[in-house]
């Protein structure tokens, strides 16, 4: 199982900061790391801060998010037959939400091989105490951002006054309850604080996650029978608004192959697939380690 940690934060908040130091203390442990950088623009000017030796996918014009599954398939595909490593680190762009990222960046194909282990968000401190003053879409992304880590810094903590620091911290945890929160200063957090992180519970059945507190979370089902459609459908409809994406195959009685399935936020598409895939469902919201999934 390769860990896996996604990097989220607005534009300039020190994410690239964050990747360096990672990259340098995983090193330094004797790990072998690869990474996936995801940019705006035409041109790969963070990746500079990469080394050579570790393996480097890009994802240009556009963000992690709306770029399509298929493509973010393709690049960790492409890393999983390359060049051996032990942990995937994945910086997104400034506009990712993290639901979207981690949607993007966990598909069934090659869930068992991967283990989330959480969602670092890079907050900067002086913006967030203006956050008032940003555009509403852009200060509601920055808190989707914040109240979606499982890991948060709070960066850039030199630039502020000893006040304006414990207010930050106030702040944070009003948005986000759950999360540990670190003062940086250039994005810099000891590695042993990063690798306590576990966002990827166990199959059913399931016990206690590790670390009760963080609430976004990632499941991966395997079927062992085939389930009743309309039994399935039925525990859809009655699923809590705090699971926010599914996709994966379903076995279904009375079907061949397992179905194409795909759920977010209450919207349902079945699809057929002409080709055996294994039946295996991947979860994405709060709390799915207390779901109960019919046959399974």
């Amino acid at each position: 199982m390769k860990d896996v940690y996604l990097l989220s934060g607005f534009l300039g908040s020190g994410k690239t900061s964050l990747l360096t130091d990672l990259l340098r203390q995983l090193k330094a442990q004797g790990l072998k790391p690869a990474v996936i950088m995801n940019e705006f623009g035409k041109l790969p000017f963070d990746s500079q801060a990469v080394d050579e030796d570790i393996p480097l996918k890009e994802m240009l014009e556009g963000c992690i998010c709306c770029s399509g599954a298929e493509k973010t398939e393709a690049q960790i595909q492409g890393l999983l037959h390359g060049p051996e490593f032990d942990v995937l680190v994945i910086e997104t762009t400034g506009a990712a939400h993290p639901v979207e990222a981690l949607d993007a960046v966990y598909s069934p194909i090659f869930a068992d091989q991967l283990h989330i282990k959480g969602i670092i968000t890079v907050a900067d401190s002086k913006r967030f105490l203006e956050r008032e003053t940003l555009p509403v879409q852009m200060r509601s992304l920055f808190l989707e951002q914040i109240r979606h880590a499982h890991l948060l810094l709070a960066n850039k903590i030199d630039l502020l006054t000893d006040s304006e620091a414990a207010k930050v911290v106030q702040d944070i945890q009003q948005v986000n309850p759950h999360a540990f929160i670190v003062q940086t200063t250039h994005a810099k957090v000891p590695l042993n604080v990063v690798e306590r992180l576990s966002a990827t519970t166990s199959q059913f059945p399931v016990e206690k996650a590790p670390i009760t507190s963080l609430q976004l979370s990632t499941r991966l089902v395997t079927f062992t029978t085939p389930v009743e459609r309309e039994v399935f459908e039925q525990w859809l409809r009655a699923l809590p608004d705090t699971i926010y994406r599914m996709k994966g195959y379903v076995w279904v009685k009375g079907i061949t192959n397992p179905m194409l399935f795909q759920y977010a936020y209450g919207m349902v598409q079945w699809l057929p697939e002409y080709v055996k895939m294994s039946p295996q469902l991947v979860i994405i919201g709060e709390n799915v380690n207390e779901l109960k999934v019919p046959s399974i």
